[in-house]
This record gives structure tokens, C-alpha cells and sequence, in this order.
């Protein structure tokens, strides 16, 4: 098989010709650019800078060599770029203040401070004992003194009207993903950000006013979805005829739901405020482009949703975060088996990876994907992206037990 058609495979849970594996395919599958050098000379290859295609998170772009080497199968597109091919002119030296020699769209976003620190847009900022950007409260200020924040709806559809996919980004956007599949035998995996719907139980004001507003405004609430999922189809109506015979997995949203613990909100408030509009847009993906696989990426103990994630229409589930909540992965497995594909969970990505031996990672991980793979249905990589401190022996352990479960 190649490997578009070994995760085409595991994804209509037909039987590949061995596992599939991904690193870095969308912005939660990756790895810390502070990682990475380290990986590639781990490996035994030329050295090189690093490509940052999330400065937030600081994750670095795989190389085809290393995908080589690990045997990944996957190749992403996004923003614009891609690791399919060389795109030299979208790629600029910056140095982080001396601390990672790396390339990235934009240098003039990054400004040093003498504290060490680098801000970042003027607005996040990684200080000098960090690998990745923040913002104050993480962005999400909330104030208690007054009403909780709403947006203006009749506003915020007419501010939607400037995110219509234009003509030029729909043939930028073709003509990228066309050259993706002609020069690839790789899936392709659009994780095109700007193209997610802006639907999110931590969005609108952020992780502690939105889930409240679920609550007590739920028609400002299921208003101010509708317009979110109008806006969300009239762009896939746009853009996907054009782009569809060139992707394989389109990531149609991150929507974290899960605490280490519980969801943060409840079912019920999925099933109402949130199922609807998802299925909307996943039966118009489906209608259009019915040869892809339809993605979502909600962190944390979820398990309890799986079911209304099926209902939304979803094909793929990551990242398996088993390691949170009172459920293992072996009843995750149990859950989503010949129902929805999980793409992840292959080891405990907050104890065993960071804290464990390789020998423990390597036992984690052949324990794990041997019962996730079962039945198919199943892409192996870490739960969520791999941390600047994860030594290289681990990754390499980790992909390589994967391959031998």
C-alpha cells in the first residue's frame, strides 16, 4: 500500500498493510521546535533549521526524511504551506534571542526584550525559561464585576461578511493542495485554520464565560452558532468543490471539551447547543467531498461524548487523551470500535513520555496501539504534540514500539 491508501484504509476500517503513523499532520500531532534538532540528529541526519509553521505553540514542520524514518504517513498543508515540497521563498531566519536558530513566515512579528523574553505580535510572549508563546490569563480575561460578555450579533455576522473565502485564496489554495497530491503518494491532511468553523465551548470570551452563557443565555447561545455554521458552509461551498479530489483528511475543528477530570460542559449541553450545527457542516463536508475523512481534535477526559461526537458526523477523534478522566484506552477503543476512527493515544503523553524510561515508554506504547489497532480504525501517534523536553530516544522508541505492536 502507499500511504494514502494505508490511512485511507484504517479510516473505513479496512485492513492496512501495517500501521499508520503521523507526526505533525495538524497542529496537535507535532513537536516542539526545541525538540526537533535534537530528533533529526538522533536519527542520523543533516542537520537544518527548523521550519515553525505554529510560533504559538513553537512546533517545527516534519521533514520528509524524518517522516522517512519514522515511518509516518502523512503530509500536511497549512497556512498555506505544506512539507511536501520545498517552499524556500515562505521561509526566513530568526533566531528566537540565540536560543533556536529556526525559519518562520515572519520575523518582524517577533520583537526581543532584555529581560530575555521574545513578544510575539505585541501581544503573547515566551519568556526566557519558556518553549512556547502565552498571553495574560492565557488570553481570556474575565471580569465578575459586571454582566458576563456578549457579543453583538447583527455586528458579528456583518464582520463575518470579510471572511468569505475570496477567489484568489481558493486558487492559492487549489493550486497548493493539487501540487501536494502530484508530488506525494503520502495523505494529505488540510489543517487550514482560517477554514474551522468558530464554533467552541472555550471560544466567545473564553473557557470560563462561554460554558456559563451554555447555561444561562442558551438562545444567544444557538443564535450565535447558527450564524457561526451559515458562515462555515457558505466557505466549504466555496472552497471544497475546488480542493476536495486533492485531500484525504480535513481537520474541521479543535473543540477542547475535556478537564484532566470531567467535560467542562455537560453532554446535554453538547447534544443541544452544539450537535446540531457540527452535523450541519459534516453532512455538507461529507456531500462534497465524501472520499475524505472528517477531523476533530478535543483535548481532555471526554470519553463521555464520544457517542454525540459519532452523532455530529465526525470520522476521526483525536487526540485519545485516555490518560485523562476515570477511563482507560481499552474502553475508549471499546467505545468508538468500527464507529469512529482515533487518531492518537499511543502513549501517556503527561507521565510515562516525560517521566518514564524508554523501556517504559516502550512497553506503554506496544501495550496500547496493540489494542487500539484492533478491528482498524486507528492512526498511532502521541496524545498531542511532543514537549520541547522529550528526549529524541524516547520519540524514536516510542514510533519504533508502534511499528513492532
Amino acid at each position: 500500500m502507499t500511504s494514502r491508501e494505508r490511512v485511507l484504509a484504517t479510516l473505513h476500517f479496512q485492513t492496512p498493510d501495517r500501521l499508520p503513523k503521523d507526526l505533525g499532520g495538524m497542529l496537535s500531532t507535532g513537536i516542539s521546535a526545541f525538540a526537533y534538532p535534537k530528533l533529526v540528529e538522533a536519527l542520523g541526519l543533516p542537520s537544518r533549521l527548523p521550519r515553525l509553521y505554529d510560533t504559538g505553540q513553537m512546533l517545527a514542520m516534519p521533514d520528509l526524511d524524518v517522516l522517512d524514518a519514522l515511518g509516518c504517513d502523512c503530509v500536511v498543508v497549512c497556512s498555506g504551506t505544506t512539507n511536501a515540497f520545498d517552499q524556500d521563498g515562505h521561509w526566513h531566519p530568526y533566531d528566537f534571542a540565540g536560543r533556536l536558530p529556526a525559519l518562520v513566515h515572519n520575523p518582524s512579528a517577533f520583537q526581543a526584550q532584555t529581560d530575555g523574553s521574545i513578544v510575539q505580535n505585541n501581544v503573547s510572549r515566551m519568556v526566557s525559561s519558556s518553549f512556547v508563546f502565552d498571553e495574560e490569563h492565557g488570553g481570556q480575561p474575565v471580569d465578575w464585576t459586571g454582566e458576563l460578555p456578549m457579543l453583538d450579533l447583527k455586528q458579528y455576522k456583518k464582520d463575518l461578511e470579510a471572511h468569505i473565502v475570496s477567489d484568489d485564496r481558493v486558487k492559492a489554495l487549489r493550486a497548493l493542495c493539487k501540487r501536494v497530491r502530484e508530488s506525494t503518494d503520502r495523505a494529505v491532511f488540510l489543517s487550514e485554520g482560517a477554514l474551522s468553523p468558530n464554533i467552541s465551548i472555550h471560544g466567545y470570551g473564553g473557557m470560563a464565560v462561554f460554558p456559563i452563557l451554555c447555561l444561562t443565555e442558551p438562545d444567544y447561545v444557538a443564535e450565535l452558532h447558527d450564524i457561526a455554521t451559515e458562515h462555515a458552509l457558505r466557505n466549504i461551498r466555496i472552497l471544497f468543490p475546488e480542493i476536495h479530489p486533492f485531500v484525504d483528511v480535513i481537520w474541521a475543528g479543535s473543540d477542547d471539551w475535556g478537564t484532566q477530570n470531567n467535560t467542562i460542559a455537560s453532554p446535554a449541553v453538547f447534544r443541544k447547543l452544539f450537535l446540531p450545527y457540527r452535523r450541519r457542516i459534516n453532512e455538507e463536508l461529507h456531500r462534497i467531498a465524501p472520499e475524505a475523512r472528517i477531523f476533530l481534535h478535543s483535548c481532555g477526559a471526554i470519553y463521555s461524548l464520544i457517542d454525540l461526537v459519532v452523532e455530529c458526523g465526525f470520522d476521526v477523534l483525536n487526540p485519545v487523551q485516555w490518560s485523562a478522566g476515570k477511563h482507560s484506552y481499552k474502553e475508549w477503543k471499546d467505545k468508538a470500535r468500527g464507529r469512529i476512527a482515533l487518531w492518537g493515544g499511543g502513549v501517556n503523553a503527561q507521565v510515562t513520555l516525560p517521566l518514564g524510561t524508554v523501556e517504559n515508554v516502550v512497553c506503554e506504547t506496544r501495550a496500547v496501539v496493540s489494542y487500539l489497532k484492533q478491528d482498524h480504525g486507528y492512526v498511532f501517534c502521541n496524545i498531542h504534540n511532543i514537549l520541547a523536553e522529550i528526549a529524541p530516544e524516547k520519540v524514536i522508541a516510542m514510533y519504533r514500539a508502534a511499528a513492532q505492536a
